[in-house]
C-alpha cells in the first residue's frame, strides 16, 4: 500500500537508474549524493513556482530586506519499502513554522496553545516597564543635575582648598616677619589670631562637603528609587528570561534510530559551552531526521542547499550545497546519528600522506619551503603530520619554533622556516612590521570586471561553524586585500593577491564575498565548490635575511 504521507514525497521522475547510497552522509563534510543533489533540484523547481506563500529571497526587486534561507533534503524509504524525500528549511519561514511540503519543526515556538508565547507576553509587559523608566525625563533630569551637582562641587571645593594653602602661606609668612619685629606677648597674640584663622577655614572646608554632600544625597535618592525600580526589572526579566528558555531547551526533544530521547538541554550540557546557542535545533537537517524517526523512515542519505541573495556576513551562494553547521548542529546530529553507519569523516585523513615538501632555499640559520597543497602548516587536532613536525623531524637540533609563518592546509607556496630563535624573532619581527612582501595567485570562479582593487572587509570566525570566519564590522578584525587581474579565460579569472594582513581564511573570503570579488576561489570548499585542490599559492616573498640582511626574494609557479 503506497504512502499517503503529505511530507514524504515521490520522485518525480524514475530513478531506478540511481544506486542508493551505502552508507549515511557525513553531514560535516560531504559530496551530495545524486539522488539528493536531484531532490535538491525538484525542490527549487517548487520554491521557483509556488503561490502558496511569499518571502523576500532577494532574488528579485529588494535585495536590502532580503533574507535567504537554507533548505534541506533527507533521502528516506518509508515503511512500504518505498524512496522518495522530505523537505525542511532551517528557522521560519514566511513567519511560519508549517506550509505544505515541509517537515513540522521539532517543536513550534509559534503554537498557541504552548506556553511560549504566553510567557513571552509577560516578560514583554516587563520590557515595556524597563522602556518606560528608561525614557523617563526625569531620569535623565536627575542624572544631569548629579553630574552638575558633583562637578559644582568638586570645583568649589578644589577652589577653596586653593585658597586654603595661600591662607597658609600667608600666616607662615606673618608668623616669621613677627618674629623678628614684635615683643613676645604681641607675637604669642598673633599666633593665637593665625589659629583661630586656620580652624576657621578647616571649618569652612567642613561646611562646604557637608553642604553638597548633602545637595547630592538629595538628587542620589531621587536618581536611586528610579535606578532601583530599574535594576529590580532588569533582575526580574533575566530570571524569567532564564527559566523561559530552559523549558524551551527541555522542550526539544531529539530521537534516534534506537527512539532514544535527549533534550536539547541534555545535549548540550555535556558540550564545552553546556548552553545550547541561540537558534538550536531549528536547523533543516534534525528537522529532517526527527520526522523520519518519528514516523519510521529509514534515513539514507541528506544534503542542505542555500535559496536567496548573499547574507552580508556568511558566505552562501544561491543553490550551493553546505554541510550542516558544527556548533548548532553537532552536538544534536551526534546523538541522533548514533548507530547509523555513517561515512567516515574525511577530515580525519590525513591529507600529507605521501606529499613531500620541496627545499627552496636553505642555509645555517633558515629554510625557504614549497609547502603542497592540501598540507598543515603545524599540527591539527586530530592529525599531527605538519610542516612543523616534518621540520622537527628533518632539523632536529634546530632552535626555536621553526614555524614563522603559515599558510592555510589548503594553500601551497612559499613558506619561512627558521632554525634558530634568533631568527625565528627576526623574521617573524619583519611579519609583524609588514615589511614582507608576499604575492599569491588565485583562479576564482566567475569573470571580475574590474582590473585591480583593494578589498577592505573585516573578519572574525563564525563561533557557530569554526573554522569558518565572517565578515563583522562591529567585532572583525581589519583585513585589507589588494589584487590585480592577470588572465579572464573560460568563464574564469585569475589574479594576483596581496594581503596587507594576514587574517585566517583573508583572501578565501575576499574572493568569495558579495562585497568581495564576489567569485570565490575554484576548488574552495569552504566558500565555494569543491574541485581537485584550492587553486591558491604563495607565488612570491620579499624579505631581509635575518643575519646577512641581504633582501631575498623567491619565486614559484603554482601547479594549476
Amino acid at each position: 500500500m503506497p504512502s499517503h504521507d503529505p511530507f514524504f514525497l515521490l520522485f518525480n521522475e524514475s530513478i531506478d537508474s540511481y544506486e542508493l547510497p551505502e552508507k549515511f552522509t557525513f553531514p560535516f563534510y560531504y559530496e551530495p549524493h545524486p539522488l539528493c543533489v536531484l531532490a535538491a533540484k525538484e525542490l527549487q523547481e517548487y520554491l521557483t513556482i509556488q503561490k502558496e506563500w511569499t518571502h523576500n529571497f532577494g532574488l528579485t526587486g529588494d535585495i536590502k530586506s532580503a533574507i535567504g534561507k537554507m533548505f534541506g533534503v533527507l533521502l528516506v524509504k518509508n515503511k512500504y519499502n518505498e524512496i522518495g524525500y522530505l523537505a525542511a528549511f532551517s528557522g521560519k519561514l514566511a513567519g511560519k513554522n508549517h506550509l505544505s511540503k515541509f517537515v513540522s519543526p521539532v517543536f513550534d515556538l509559534l503554537d498557541k496553545e504552548v506556553f511560549f508565547l504566553a510567557e513571552q507576553e509577560k516578560i514583554n509587559v516587563i520590557n515595556q516597564s524597563i522602556e518606560r523608566l528608561e525614557s523617563d525625563p526625569k531620569l535623565y533630569e536627575f542624572e544631569a543635575s548629579l553630574k552638575s551637582e558633583t562637578d559644582t562641587s568638586l570645583f568649589q571645593i578644589e577652589e577653596y582648598r586653593g585658597k586654603m594653602i595661600e591662607g597658609r602661606k600667608n600666616r607662615k609668612s606673618q608668623r616669621l616677619l613677627a618674629q623678628k619685629n614684635l615683643s613676645l606677648d604681641d607675637f604669642e597674640a598673633l599666633k593665637i589670631q593665625l589659629a583661630k584663622e586656620s580652624v576657621n577655614e578647616k571649618n569652612q572646608l567642613k561646611f562646604l562637603k557637608s553642604f553638597w554632600n548633602e545637595k547630592i544625597f538629595k538628587v542620589e535618592e531621587k536618581l536611586n528609587h528610579l535606578s532601583l525600580e530599574l535594576s529590580s526589572l532588569k533582575e526580574q526579566r533575566k530570571k524569567q528570561s532564564a527559566a523561559l528558555q530552559k523549558r524551551i531547551f527541555e522542550q526539544y526533544c531529539f530521537y534516534n534510530e534506537q527512539g532514544v530521547s535527549k533534550s536539547l538541554y541534555d545535549i548540550f550540557k555535556e558540550t564545552a559551552q553546556h548552553i545550547p546557542p541561540a537558534g538550536a535545533g531549528e536547523c533543516a537537517t534534525p528537522k529532517l531526521l526527527q520526522y523520519a524517526f518519528q514516523c519510521r523512515m529509514k534515513p539514507l542519505s541528506m544534503a542542505e542547499f542555500w535559496w536567496g541573495a548573499s547574507p552580508k556576513s556568511e558566505i552562501r551562494k544561491h543553490k550551493n550545497f553546505y554541510p550542516a553547521c558544527q556548533g548548532k548542529c553537532k552536538p544534536i546530529l551526534g546523538h541522533m546519528l548514533e548507530g547509523i553507519k555513517m561515512d567516515e569523516n574525511p577530515l580525519l585523513n590525513n591529507p600529507a600522506e605521501g606529499k613531500t615538501i620541496n627545499v627552496v632555499y636553505e642555509d645555517d640559520v633558515m629554510l625557504v619551503i614549497n609547502k603542497p597543497a592540501e598540507f598543515l602548516s603545524v599540527p591539527g587536532k586530530d592529525i599531527e603530520d605538519s610542516v612543523y613536525m616534518r621540520m622537527k623531524h628533518h632539523y632536529p637540533d634546530a632552535t626555536g619554533s621553526l614555524i614563522v609563518h603559515r599558510l592555510d592546509m589548503s594553500t601551497s607556496g612559499l613558506m619561512l622556516i627558521a632554525l634558530t630563535k634568533e631568527a625565528h624573532k627576526t623574521l617573524q619581527r619583519q611579519f609583524i612590521k609588514r615589511t614582507v612582501k608576499k604575492r599569491y595567485i588565485a583562479l576564482l570562479n566567475g569573470l571580475i570586471s574590474e582590473n585591480e582593487g583593494i578589498i577592505d572587509l573585516p573578519l572574525r570566525v563564525d563561533l557557530d561553524d569554526r573554522p569558518r570566519q565572517r565578515v563583522c564590522f562591529e567585532h572583525g578584525k581589519s583585513a585589507q586585500t589588494r589584487w590585480k587581474v592577470i588572465e579572464r579565460k573560460n568563464n574564469q579569472t585569475k589574479v594576483f593577491f596581496y594581503p596587507e594582513t594576514g587574517r585566517t581564511h583573508q583572501l578565501r573570503v575576499h574572493s568569495a564575498h558579495i562585497d568581495g570579488l564576489n567569485a570565490p576561489i575554484v576548488g574552495d570548499d569552504l566558500y565555494g565548490n569543491k574541485a581537485s585542490r584550492l587553486h591558491l599559492h604563495a607565488e612570491s616573498i620579499e624579505f631581509t635575511h635575518p643575519v646577512t640582511k641581504e633582501l631575498m626574494h623567491f619565486r614559484i609557479e603554482p601547479e594549476f
